[in-house]
């Protein structure tokens, strides 16, 4: 079945939807969410994802990303990727949106605006292997070392948003 993500306006409007491969081919501006889970210790929980993804494969993410469908609303679609991916479920909470342009090496780009969630568990995860390789939690401290470290180690939106995500976090 072919997935479609919905392409929006730079005020994220939407204006349409468009098969997923090809957005990411044309480079369309469309929706997507990212979400970050914390345990009670303030770690992040991140996850690397599968090495047959369509891109940034084997690279360390955010918790879970993906992109709403049609007439589904952003949180519940985020409700869901969480589960499907992580096999977590927990109070997710709108944090911030931001825009990027990112291309890869294999020609797609990723043109999003990306709706930011956070939300706390101690849950472990129960990981979907097609989605997902890995997991782990970092605290914020460590995590900012190993992106300085091995940049390449990560994906391009995590590192866009992160910095923002821990002033947040910091702020509490």
């Amino acid at each position: 079945m072919d997935e479609y993500v919905i392409l929006v306006d730079e005020e994220d409007n939407p204006i349409g939807t468009m098969e997923k491969i090809e957005a990411h081919q044309k480079g369309a501006l469309h929706r997507a969410f990212s979400i970050f889970i914390f345990n009670k210790q303030g770690e992040l929980l991140l996850q690397q994802r599968a090495f047959d993804k369509y891109h940034s494969a084997g690279k360390w993410s955010n918790t879970c990303c993906s992109h709403p469908r049609s007439n589904e609303k952003t949180k519940d679609a985020a409700n869901r990727r969480l589960m499907e991916e992580m096999g977590l479920s927990c109070d997710l909470t709108h944090r911030f949106r931001f825009q990027y342009k990112a291309s890869f090496e294999n020609g797609l780009i990723e043109h999003e605006i990306d709706h930011v969630f956070f939300g706390v568990s101690d849950s472990l995860p129960i990981i979907n292997h097609h989605e997902v390789a890995d997991f782990k939690y970092i605290n914020p401290t460590d995590l900012e070392l190993a992106i300085e470290n091995k940049p390449e180690d990560f994906t391009p939106w995590f590192k866009i948003c992160l910095d923002r995500v821990i002033e947040i976090i910091r702020e509490r």
